[in-house]
């Protein structure tokens, strides 16, 4: 598994993707939570389950554009799935290997 060395280079590859995607980022936590992966306002606050760390960047990735991504787009529809294929390719197969034991909405069928 290649996971992250710790908060910090996490918390610096959440601040890379919010460059490239154009988000003004207010406030980012990594911190334990105990029914998701991670949660955002519309006034830029951005929340991370600590348990993200230890996955393989490729998952952490993956959450990351994920809850980017709504910033654009408020739900999983048509646009949010297009908007995820354009920055991660086929991103289904790593939605599939994060971990279920935490809630992280699935797109709309």
């Amino acid at each position: 598994m290649n996971g992250w060395h710790n908060k910090e280079e996490f918390k610096r590859r959440v601040l890379e993707w919010a460059d490239k995607l154009g988000i003004k980022v207010r406030a980012l936590s990594v911190r334990p939570m105990r029914n998701k992966w991670a949660s955002c306002s519309l006034q830029g606050n951005l929340s991370f389950n600590d348990e993200l760390v230890d996955l393989d960047r490729e998952i952490g990735n993956y959450v990351i554009v994920h809850e980017l991504l709504h910033f654009f787009v408020p739900n999983h529809g048509k646009l949010w799935k297009s908007l995820m294929r354009v920055h991660l390719g086929e991103y289904e197969a790593v939605r599939d290997r994060l971990p279920a034991k935490k809630f992280i909405p699935l797109e709309v069928p």
